[in-house]
């Protein structure tokens, strides 16, 4: 039979306009996602490294729990992802433990030297380039590392197998190797040119520039010092950190060197167990760690984005993305004022979190024109870079675990034989007399990591998180947004095209005078930019710092956890 030119033409019209309807969905950011989530009955482990994942995944199939499975996926990207995170780093987790039936959030965040005063701090400012302000590297912005201490507290109250076994995979990838994966050898190759600029002291190039550069995409690198330190924390415990052998050698070559940690501030740090805190966004508890770490300020934003029907509005669409953006300046300035270490501050909690506090904040938004500042609110008081990885395993236990040196490499100071870098989490304070964040010795400074966890009528339904500096809670707000709002499943909210605003007050001091600008990735349309500008935004091209995303989502009904790991890192998701 012979079909003519004009028949074909009118049979294949309709299913080329679903195609090309299909690719301007996937421009335009609309229910967009490399590749469909993952599902697993057993269990579920998502980080930013394959490898990582999978040492999880092994750990949970050798009977361990999805805290064993956190730590040692959490060791391995110490190894595999220095530029983000390490034993030399801070951590936060929130954890659902299936067998309380109950939420645990715990902050194991390190403190300034207790022997730095803030006169002395100031003093050793004063012969630096930024003296108001503490420098990104060096001696001055390092605080007690919290992440070993947070293992074991993890492990003490959740975990099945010893401790060997789990930093077994870890201890083994760093004696024989592994191959640097993309992403990961571009950000380390950052790291190493400032630290050949930077001239610190110590073994930093030695450990990650072997042979004087940064190891490619595809090279393996070892770190046979790195493999000692968690042979040491392996066998001995915590106390082989914070008042061994790793203590003593962090001492001897802080006093050598002109730095400031003493083995006192290692043997007085402890983690400290928190409740998580949490508002109701349409019908869905979502919860975050209090301060001194920023995940209330996700929380804000939602109490007040819960006054607009965003899903009315349209994905994408200037009013949505208008108010989201406005939603987040609000949030900020009370991150500026209010947010710090809460035992040397009292923190307004209840007020910030409030319903009525987020309608009074609301009002302040002008839905035609964007504000180019705004003040910080009047809660009342009431007395009273980056890793993000989740996991699962099948009696129910869900983790949502962040760890970070903070910037890129941390401090740039690497002690010689231990293998890690010490994080820089100390530049963080501000030096404003009376305000909540001000440097003093033996506090905790701001956080920007946060571990998010959503709860649906009593039970689990998702651990999630955004790494990435500032972007996190902007980022926590428009992955929870996509789902519920918006109707994505659990990978394509994290696929989506994301926007990020910068520019905001910080608790470090400056102050937002001009509105900041609006980062765009390029799914968001060009329609919706060119009304955000009209209305007074500043937009600018996305620059890549859009953060990494993974997310694990409960499904009750058939027992199966849903995993995603997005595009934007070298990461996976894994289940079986």
């Amino acid at each position: 039979m012979t079909i003519r030119r004009s028949t074909l033409l009118c049979l294949l019209f309709p299913v080329l306009c679903s195609l090309l309807n299909a690719q301007i969905d996937r421009i335009n950011g609309r229910a967009f996602a490399t590749r469909s989530p993952v599902l697993g009955a057993h269990g579920m482990v998502c980080t930013s490294h394959p490898l990582a994942t999978q040492a999880g995944l092994d750990i949970l199939k050798a009977g361990g729990s999805a805290i064993d499975a956190a730590i040692a996926a959490n060791a391995a990207l110490g190894l595999m992802e220095p530029v983000s995170n390490g034993v030399g780093g801070d951590l936060f987790a929130i954890v659902w433990d299936a067998k309380t039936g109950k939420l645990y959030g715990l902050n194991a965040s390190g403190r300034s030297p207790l022997g730095l005063s803030y006169e002395q701090m100031k003093a050793e400012l004063a012969k630096t380039a930024t003296p108001s302000h503490i420098p990104p590297r060096g001696f001055l912005p390092i605080s007690v590392p919290g992440a070993v201490d947070g293992w074991f507290a993890l492990h003490g109250k959740f975990g099945r197998l010893p401790m060997k076994d789990i930093l077994a995979p870890a201890i083994r990838y760093a004696t024989e190797g592994f191959p640097v994966t993309q992403y990961i050898a571009y950000l380390w190759g950052i790291g190493v040119r400032n630290a050949k600029a930077d001239r610190f002291p110590g073994a930093f190039l030695d450990v990650y520039a072997p042979g004087g550069q940064a190891p490619r995409e595809g090279e393996i690198f070892r770190n046979p010092a790195l493999a000692h330190t968690l042979g040491l924390i392996a066998i001995q415990g915590r106390d082989a950190f914070y008042k061994g052998e790793i203590a003593d050698q962090i001492d001897a070559f802080m006093r050598a060197n002109g730095g400031f940690l003493r083995k006192v501030d290692f043997e007085k740090n402890a983690p400290t167990w928190v409740e998580p805190v949490s508002v109701n966004y349409r019908g869905y508890d979502v919860y975050e760690l209090p301060p001194n770490s920023q995940g209330i300020a996700a929380l804000q934003m939602l109490n007040i984005l819960e006054g607009y029907d965003l899903a009315k509005m349209g994905y994408n669409s200037p009013d949505a993305l208008h108010v989201l953006i406005e939603a987040k300046k609000l949030a900020f300035e009370d991150r500026a004022k209010f947010y710090a270490d809460p035992g040397f501050a009292k923190i307004p909690l209840p007020g910030l979190l409030s319903k009525e506090y987020a309608a009074g904040r609301r009002k302040l938004i002008n839905l035609a024109r964007a504000a180019r500042t705004y003040d910080a609110g009047n809660p009342a008081l009431k007395d009273g870079d980056t890793i993000y990885l989740c996991t699962a395993d099948a009696e129910g236990n869900m983790v949502s675990l962040i760890q970070s040196n903070y910037r890129g490499m941390g401090s740039g100071i690497t002690v010689p034989g231990l293998g890690f870098t010490l994080q820089d989490r100390g530049e963080m304070f501000t030096f404003e007399p009376g305000h909540a964040n001000v440097y003093a010795p033996g506090k905790r400074p701001f956080q920007t990591i946060i571990p998010g966890f959503v709860m649906k009528d009593g039970q689990p339904w998702e651990a999630f998180g955004v790494m990435g500096g500032a972007m996190q809670p902007q980022g926590h707000v428009q992955v929870l947004v996509n789902q519920i709002d918006f109707g994505m499943n659990v990978q394509e909210a994290g696929d989506a095209a994301r926007w990020q605003h910068e520019g905001s007050s910080e608790p470090t001091g400056e102050k937002m005078t001009d509105g900041g600008t609006v980062q765009v990735e390029s799914g968001i349309p060009y329609a919706s930019t060119r009304a955000l500008a009209q209305r007074g935004h500043v937009i600018v091209g996305g620059i890549g710092a859009f953060g990494g995303y993974q997310a694990i989502r409960w499904d009750p009904v058939n027992k199966v956890y849903w995993g995603a790991s997005e595009s934007r890192k070298d990461g996976q998701a894994a289940g079986y």
